[in-house]
């Protein structure tokens, strides 16, 4: 069944363009014509020493993807092909790939390894490779097994644990596997492969360790080994510890405290004294600790300090020892650190954490940073002064407002002098710093800034001379200015402050944007930052700036236009450019039509906006198509029934949007333009309802869109049956069911996986808002077409009101559909609400709820309820 595929695999590397074709259109024929024998021969070459390397590396890579992909629908189609694959035929590539364990070539090995764990993530959640550990361990065990197979079986050992899940294994074969790898890891083993290739596989196996870290003699014996590890000799080996301690600070942090002293001397002496990449990993455990302790912060009831792990306190009782060692790393930073986003170093590590441990200590970090600033700020040499200042920005966060605000109002003249600097890194770190001053200690609305009248005109001086520095200076200056502005947000009176410097601000951000000295990444930021500088303006004073600043964009969108365009490159640059633009327009759009006064302006050129939006879907570039489509929907919002007359240009692009399945960002955000379009046109949109539903309802039977954006399908079906009231009744022997479907898919979600619990949150929610504008919809008419299906939606409000906990987002659309149901069927309702004590429980707790707009819709639902029929509950 296998052939003899060498020379096929060895012309698809040839050099020579037409030999590489044909052989890669030979091995594809063969794949199509006959998979089983395809694998199998793949399988034969790779375990066959007396092949050439480089055939059987291509046999082992092509086998590996053969058998994954990152494309979910992909993964799922290269899963049902193998596991159809006759068992016999399964069996012998199996055979083959763990006899390729023990090769004498450690690439073969090594790729046998990767394809073993690829079949294991398919096969062992089937329980369909039963004897996989026992055969990996009868190579660790085995009298005089080489130090090469025994690397082998534990990288195998490690990439499985990573690909299966802890529920795959049971508890005997987990302690099986951690034996082997903890004994690999042993000083006494000889061989340095054998004892990195075991700690790497501990810490893809430490998920699977939560019982044996419950017992202490065996949690003992793994953090001995661990930490003897740590110290080895060789780098490589003592860096894998590390990374094992840092995943162990994070996954048993409730058992650590009888280990904590030996790990303080372990991570302290690698920060001082290690390898920088042995040192790094030290720091990230205290990060890690840090953001363990963080959360349990977060989570504890405020009253009992209850929560259901102990809060150990680490970093408290570390603190005095464990801030100098950190403050020390900031002296060391890279020449090159600031121009290269890539670059990740003890100095950045150091400061990362010490902004984690100011989050989690608060005000005891402060009178343990000030003396280093103070001591450095004034120092001659550059890495003083710069650790200083980056030490000083670090704790911003975490410490109150009294501790930090003497201590910022004195230092803020010093760091707009520093901006003056001679030293650049001074110059980034310092402007880096004064926008976490503006973000977090710069809110005028709650009563509170470091900024005043007095002080003001030399901020703004200094940031719009500074963003005239080097690019990545400038970036941080943007960043500044950014929250300069969002800080005046919603500030009343305040917001006037900013209004004199706005058009310097716009001028000198454009100006920015148009550097070219710079890559597109300022631009961006320039953009971003304007973006940010329009929608946080005072709008009664700055209108007539923003209407100036519209046709200064539309302009510059237009030359995009012109741009030429040689290479895929040019192409790209030109889609970078056209997103940033139609994102400035699209916020210019809805701080114009926020205000019945100004709404005016954008109604007068929103003719010449559209035709420049259509431009831009005409250059096809898939960014572009985002930005644009957000734009539109704004001035969809803006135009009201006016947006008509741009229907019939528009809607083959609206077409395009809900059928890019590939770009699923792009379909989501298309279906939330028709969204916009829906309550901007209302039954105006009849004409395109017939085109648009067939598209959603496509959308949601495709196994290919990404899920994420199915919640918003739901919520743009009640958008368009609310804005065409009786004549969604075609559509609701289709959309129903798949409604009724996703409920019931609620029930069955994963809630201990977070992602899937906001999935399954935003799915709830969009169900709900979906029936929401059915009833709103037929109310008047047709309400009588909801009856039947009114009992499915009672029961689906009934399990999502005993989902502990509940999003409160979803509570507020789940009582809001109360009152639609019992608003729109009226005395029919009375059937239907069969059991009031469960409508009681859910109105009595929503009526106390702290939030007003979710007291005010249960008030508004207990109302329609008792319209409906005479007594409630």
């Amino acid at each position: 069944m296998a052939l003899e595929i060498t020379q096929f695999l060895l012309a698809a590397q040839s050099a020579d363009a037409k030999i590489r074709t044909e052989a890669e259109s030979n091995l594809s024929q063969f794949r199509e014509q006959n998979l089983p024998g395809f694998f199998l021969s793949l399988a034969v070459e790779l375990s066959n020493d007396g092949k050439p390397t480089e055939s059987r590396r291509l046999a082992g890579i092509v086998l590996k993807n053969s058998l994954d992909a990152k494309e979910t629908v992909r993964k799922q189609q290269l899963i049902q092909q193998w596991l159809a694959i006759d068992s016999s035929c399964k069996s012998q590539i199996k055979s083959l790939l763990l006899s390729c364990l023990g090769s004498s070539v450690r690439e073969a090995s090594h790729t046998a390894s990767q394809v073993i764990a690829k079949i294991a993530s398919i096969e062992v959640p089937q329980k369909q490779w039963p004897e996989l550990i026992g055969s990996l361990l009868v190579n660790m065990t085995q009298q005089g097994s080489p130090a090469s197979v025994k690397q082998a079986t534990l990288e195998t050992l490690g990439y499985v644990c990573e690909e299966i899940s802890h529920h795959d294994l049971v508890q005997d074969e987990v302690n099986s596997v951690l034996t082997a790898v903890v004994q690999g890891m042993n000083v006494e083993e000889e061989s340095v492969e054998v004892r990195l290739a075991a700690t790497r596989a501990l810490y893809n196996a430490l998920d699977f360790a939560q019982t044996n870290f419950d017992n202490e003699m065996e949690r003992n014996y793994i953090m001995k080994v661990i930490c003897e590890a740590a110290t080895a000799k060789e780098g490589q080996l003592r860096q894998a510890a590390f990374e094992c301690l840092v995943s162990i600070a994070s996954t048993y942090y409730e058992l650590l405290e009888p280990y904590m002293q030996t790990l303080f001397q372990l991570t302290a002496k690698a920060v001082k004294e290690d390898e920088e990449a042995v040192a790094l990993q030290a720091i990230e455990f205290w990060s890690s600790i840090c953001d363990e302790e963080i959360e349990l912060q977060d989570y504890e009831v405020p009253d009992s300090g209850d929560s259901s792990v102990q809060h150990s306190r680490f970093i408290e009782k570390a603190l005095g020892v464990l801030v100098p060692m950190l403050l020390e790393t900031l002296l060391k930073q890279d020449e090159e650190q600031d121009q290269d986003d890539d670059i990740w170093n003890l100095a950045m590590a150091g400061g990362t954490c010490l902004g984690l441990v100011a989050r989690t200590v608060g005000d005891g970090v402060v009178p343990l940073v000030m003396p280093f600033v103070e001591a450095n700020i004034m120092k001659p040499d550059w890495r003083s002064r710069e650790a200083a200042i980056y030490a000083f920005g670090s704790i911003l966060e975490g410490p109150s407002i009294e501790k930090l605000s003497p201590m910022v109002h004195a230092g803020l003249k010093h760091l707009l002098d520093a901006m003056k600097d001679n030293n650049e890194h001074i110059r980034d770190t310092t402007a880096w710093t004064l926008s976490r001053i503006f973000e977090l200690l710069h809110t005028p609305a709650s009563g509170f800034s470091v900024i005043t009248p007095a002080n003001l005109q030399q901020i703004v001086e200094v940031l719009l001379e500074s963003i005239k520095d080097v690019p990545h200076v400038a970036e941080k200056v943007c960043g500044a200015i950014y929250f300069l502005s969002q800080g005046y947000e919603d500030a009343g009176t305040s917001s006037s402050l900013l209004t004199p410097f706005i058009t310097q601000i716009i001028s000198s951000l454009i100006a920015t944007a148009d550097r070219t000295d710079s890559g597109s990444k300022l631009r961006t930021t320039a953009y971003e930052t304007l973006n940010e500088v329009v929608r946080c303006s005072n709008l009664s004073e700055t209108s007539q700036i923003i209407n100036h600043l519209c046709p200064v964009i539309m302009d510059k969108l237009a030359q995009t236009f012109e741009l030429q365009i040689l290479s895929s490159d040019d192409r790209e640059k030109q889609g970078d450019l056209q997103a940033s633009l139609c994102g400035v327009l699209q916020v210019i759009i809805q701080k114009l039509s926020s205000a019945d006064e100004t709404k005016a302006i954008i109604l007068q050129v929103a003719d010449q906006i559209m035709t420049l939006f259509l431009k831009v879907f005409a250059c096809r570039s898939s960014t572009v198509h985002e930005e644009a489509m957000l734009a539109i929907g704004a001035l969809a919002y803006a135009a009201g029934s006016d947006f008509l007359k741009y229907m019939p240009e528009f809607y083959k692009y609206i077409e395009m949007g809900l059928q890019n399945f590939e770009e699923y960002q792009v379909c989501s955000i298309s279906v939330g333009v028709v969204g916009d379009i829906c309550r901007a046109l209302d039954d105006k949109i009849l004409p395109y309802c017939d085109g648009i539903m067939t598209l959603l309802l496509k959308d949601l039977s495709s196994g290919e869109l990404n899920r994420s954006v199915k919640p918003p399908i739901f919520s743009c079906f009640g958008d368009i049956a609310l804005a065409i009231g009786e004549h969604f009744e075609k559509y609701l022997q289709y959309a129903l069911p798949m409604m009724q479907s996703a409920a019931q898919m609620c029930a069955q979600l994963d809630n201990s996986d977070d992602e899937m619990l906001e999935y399954g949150n935003q799915l709830r929610r969009s169900i709900f808002e979906a029936y929401s504008g059915l009833l709103q919809g037929f109310k008047s008419t047709k309400a009588s077409l909801m009856l039947p299906h009114a009992p499915h939606l009672l029961q689906f409000i009934e399990l999502v009101a005993k989902d502990s906990p509940r999003d409160e987002s979803v509570t507020k659309a789940a009582v809001a559909v109360l009152g639609d149901l019992a608003d729109a069927l009226g005395s029919s309702a009375k059937t239907i609400f069969k059991d009031p004590a469960f409508l009681e429980q859910l109105l009595g707790e929503c009526l106390q709820s702290d939030d007003e707009q979710l007291k005010e819709t249960a008030t508004w639902t207990q109302g329609m309820i008792g319209r409906a029929f005479s007594v409630c509950g």
